[in-house]
């Protein structure tokens, strides 16, 4: 189906889907206050009421521990640690990830520290073809690289994560990526 054949209906719940992959975007990445207080304890206190409760410090020491180290990171948020191997990212995975974002004329923020196939780029790219392209191609990315890899990272962080916070938003993630 392309964007011409969509109804205001279809066309409503795209714009509505692209605003969420935005908004988990930006709470797969270090915790901000701003970002608590204006969306996070909003959005994911209705999955679980005790994210009402999150204060930043411990958002962040928890997003460490998690995700960056210093030791090894619980559940690194990359794709190509998940599907060619944990000692391996900027491998196969991630050039076809990259290979994506080139061919829509798109490359990284040169503010992102980060690497190209961390799940909050892959959610943020989503995002932008469901708001500029057809759903078929919106889907066929995340068939070809979320849906590859997310169910391992996400029940690894519900596994591991000690904040409520972290908790809703696997949830919240796992759901948006299945519809």
């Amino acid at each position: 189906m392309s964007t011409s054949a969509l109804s205001p209906t279809d066309e409503q719940d795209r714009t509505v889907l692209a605003g969420g992959y935005a908004v988990l975007a930006a709470c797969w990445r270090q915790p901000t206050k701003t970002l608590l207080e204006d969306v996070a304890v909003e959005t994911l206190a209705d999955v679980d009421p005790a994210v009402r409760d999150a204060d930043i410090e411990s958002l962040r020491v928890e997003h460490a521990r998690l995700f960056v180290g210093p030791e090894e990171p619980k559940c690194p948020p990359y794709e190509s640690v998940y599907r060619d191997s944990r000692d391996s990212v900027l491998g196969p995975t991630t050039r076809a990830v990259v290979k994506w974002y080139q061919t829509y004329g798109l490359g990284l923020d040169p503010d992102w520290p980060d690497l190209p196939d961390h799940v909050a780029t892959e959610l943020e790219f989503a995002a932008y073809l469901l708001e500029h392209e057809d759903v078929e191609t919106c889907e066929q990315f995340l068939d070809e690289h979320p849906r590859q890899w997310m169910t391992a990272f996400l029940e690894g962080v519900r596994r591991e994560t000690r904040e409520p916070y972290y908790r809703a938003l696997a949830e919240l993630t796992a759901a948006a990526i299945e519809q």
